[in-house]
């Protein structure tokens, strides 16, 4: 019976520690996977969860996007980004606009926001200027 309870609760654990699911952001004290800047920018920054439930934070999508060039992205699950209107909170990065705009500047110098929506990035895009771009637009801009 012990045995059992044992198998039961080490299998639950196993389960549970690969939840496919984002982890919040410890701000001022988590480092970002690809440069090791400390995430302190609560507008840029960005999250992989891979299909094992790996988690790897980054200070800015644009740091995100260069790791997404070193890894098998195959294995990834989840991409999220904070937007800028609601600071620290992530939402899916394929589903944010994105500007790129150098009057907005974001913690590596690539000038890139994700907003949660179209409407809200165009008026950030007609008060602040720059381009915008959906996540697949991004993808192919980012590497060329």
């Amino acid at each position: 019976m012990i045995n059992k309870f044992i198998f039961l609760s080490l299998v639950l654990f196993i389960f549970a520690s690969c939840e496919v699911s984002p982890k919040p952001i410890n701000y001022g004290s988590d480092g970002c996977h690809f440069c090791s800047m400390t995430i302190v920018d609560r507008q840029h920054a960005a999250q992989i969860v891979t299909k094992k439930g790996k988690v790897f934070k980054f200070d800015a999508v644009e740091c995100m996007l260069n790791h997404m060039k070193d890894i098998d992205t195959v294995e990834v699950a989840l991409y999220f980004c904070n937007y800028y209107e609601q600071p620290g909170e992530l939402i899916a990065a394929q589903e944010a606009t994105y500007l790129i705009s150098e009057n907005i500047p974001s913690p590596m110098g690539e000038y890139l926001t994700a907003f949660d929506n179209m409407e809200a990035a165009t008026a950030a895009k007609e008060e602040n200027g720059g381009e915008l771009y959906s996540w697949n637009e991004l993808l192919k801009h980012m590497n060329n």
